[in-house]
């Protein structure tokens, strides 16, 4: 009975033994994966950094007005270059409500004139 109560601690410290070294490896291949993220980390701070600096730098007025002259070509906006166009479908609204704005103002100087207003109605 002793023999048998002696082999069954045995191999129950076999056992506990086996887990414990099994224990300690994933406990170094944790802390080894911790390390190299921990590393890969810094390195992508250090390298947002760097970006963030480039992309201050890229971004300044002057950067960008003389990238916009020499690489595409473009001007300063003077009004002797301005081009006005004007579409046909909406010019009929226009002058509708240009005339529209006249007629107000109209009525607004007969109303300030305190005049009669059906004396001057051919004004409008």
């Amino acid at each position: 009975m002793t023999a048998r109560l002696n082999l069954l601690l045995l191999l129950a410290v076999v056992a506990s033994s086996l887990a414990l070294i099994k224990t300690a490896y994933d406990s170094r291949r944790l802390f080894a994966e911790l390390h190299r993220a921990e590393v890969e980390a810094l390195r992508l701070a250090g390298e947002h950094q760097r970006l963030e600096a480039e992309r201050q730098i890229q971004a300044t007025s002057l950067r960008v007005d003389r990238a916009a002259r020499d690489k595409l070509a473009m001007r300063t906006v003077t009004p002797a270059l301005t081009m006005y166009v004007v579409d046909p479908a909406a010019a009929p609204a226009a002058s509708q409500a240009r005339h529209a704005r006249t007629a107000r103002r109209r009525l607004r100087r007969l109303r300030e004139c305190g005049s009669n207003m059906s004396d001057r109605l051919h004004w409008i």
